[in-house]
């Protein structure tokens, strides 16, 4: 039962990455393909856990020593992908926050008010400006190179960024900038947040450490436990009797 509502887990979460619209998640998965490739991996693997706890509990009650070995060889399976999967991202991390530089610039630049057939995609970069409180990817210096703002002369600037009570009702677009006299501006003249998204987001990785580590290491534990458990079952079961299989 345990292992059924492990698997409930990690599909669910698989489900949420490619359902999800409103936070940085979509922003990734929308943009990057390897996001979406993860999150269907992470659906097959939580249907394959629970699939897996039904058997081992199969295997279990009615003493299949069979199935209690493909149990384990499955969990064993599924732990060893989980630690590879944790290391390439480890050593890794500089390639992902170059692609991951590469993907909010890109979105940064073509970012248009106008355009509906984005509209998902900004609309979850504007939450992430909203809610961290950040501008920008490393800060409000990036969209200058969004062409609508240069061909404004920089006289308006995502609502999104604003630190200005007056914008708080609005949270998408672009707000337009009291024109100084010679009709530019630049960044600096924006009411906007200092802080680049990129900051945001190690800060919350941060803060989120050490549940993040937390959760992974209780994912591994419970499923160290269950191949313990059933190889143990498998060494005590000296014989089997096929007749105990449930007949469909």
């Amino acid at each position: 039962l345990l292992f059924q509502i492990l698997g409930a887990v990690i599909l669910g979460f698989g489900i949420w990455i490619l359902a999800d619209k409103t936070s940085f998640i979509a922003v990734l998965q929308m943009s990057s393909p390897s996001l979406k490739t993860g999150a269907y991996i992470f659906i097959g693997v939580g249907a394959l856990t629970m699939l897996m706890g039904f058997l081992g509990c199969l295997g279990a009650v009615n003493e299949i020593r069979c199935l209690l070995g493909l149990y384990f060889t499955c969990l064993m399976v599924i732990l060893i992908t989980q630690v590879a999967a944790g290391l390439v991202t480890y050593f890794q991390k500089e390639t992902l926050k170059e692609e991951l530089s590469r993907i909010v610039g890109n979105l940064i630049e073509n970012y248009d008010p106008l355009n509906d057939d984005e509209r998902n995609l900004k609309g979850a970069w504007d939450y992430v400006q909203t809610q961290i409180a950040c501008c920008g990817w490393t800060g409000a210096k990036d969209w200058e190179n969004n062409e609508i703002l240069a061909n404004q002369s920089m006289t308006a600037y995502p609502c999104s960024c604003s630190n200005s009570s007056k914008d708080l009702q609005v949270d998408s677009g672009f707000c337009n900038l009291d024109v100084p006299v010679n009709g530019t501006a630049t960044y600096a003249d924006w009411p906007v947040h200092e802080q680049g998204c990129m900051d945001g987001v190690e800060k919350w990785l941060k803060d989120n450490l050490g549940v993040i580590l937390g959760v992974c290491t209780g994912v591994a534990v419970i499923e160290l436990l269950g191949m313990i458990l059933s190889i143990s079952l498998c060494k005590n079961i000296h014989s089997e009797d096929y007749t105990k299989v449930p007949k469909s």
